[in-house]
């Protein structure tokens, strides 16, 4: 056990996980998609995925109440191929490819929505990220899931690339240095999520997005340089 907590009167427990915990982990994705109005929005992992991250490439934190697994969430360690974030991010090397952690899945079941789990599982996990080990968390995210955007705005983490993944779709990389790093800037400029565009000649350019804010139903990204 790694933390505790309440989620309103329910004590959770927080453990590191293993293989054991597959069965539980594959139920709680399936619950988590099937309560889902948009199903294309969550790519759950597969048997062999979660088997690959938790035997040892990478990390793996599930939050129980009363024994039963109700939120997890993962790191890994990626296989170095030509997909790779960290080529996203302008890493070259195979040494600095190393270095590099994806912040991969994390679910909530239904039930337990509203209380921040993202949140304190994001810090929770980041806290046993062993940093001579790995200096840089990268991610993808769909442009439109304003939640797992905003999850990972409040880390701190910023947007580096807009551009083609996995074949074909559109994602924004994200991504984190450890141990943090002050970010100044001279120049920022508010665009829209829709204007792919505009937002891929600004990152060329050296910008990077930091935040997102709503205005008239629509959302812009915060870009700074």
């Amino acid at each position: 056990m790694i933390a505790t907590g309440f989620l309103g009167n329910n004590q959770y427990k927080v453990k590191l996980l293993n293989e054991s915990y597959i069965p539980q982990l594959m139920d709680l994705q399936q619950e988590v998609v099937e309560a889902l109005p948009d199903k294309a929005i969550l790519q759950p992992l597969d048997e062999g995925e979660l088997n690959f991250i938790l035997k040892g490439n990478g990390l793996m934190i599930g939050v129980f109440v009363e024994e039963k697994l109700i939120a997890f969430r993962a790191l890994l360690e990626p296989i170095i191929d030509g997909e790779h974030l960290g080529y996203d991010i302008g890493l070259q090397t195979e040494d600095e490819l190393k270095k590099v952690l994806y912040q991969e899945i994390s679910n909530v079941h239904p039930q337990y929505r509203g209380f921040g789990l993202q949140r304190t599982m994001a810090d929770i996990i980041m806290q046993q990220v062993d940093s001579a080990k790995y200096n840089v968390v990268c991610a993808t995210v769909m442009p439109g899931n304003i939640a797992s955007m905003k999850d990972k705005f409040s880390q701190h983490m910023h947007i580096a690339a807009l551009k083609l993944k996995y074949g074909g779709k559109l994602r924004y990389v994200f991504m984190k240095k450890l141990p943090e790093v002050d970010r100044q800037w001279a120049e920022e400029r508010f665009v829209s999520m829709n204007e792919t565009d505009a937002q891929q000649q600004l990152l060329q350019r050296g910008f990077i997005g930091i935040t997102m804010k709503k205005q008239h139903d629509e959302w812009f990204i915060q870009y700074v340089n």
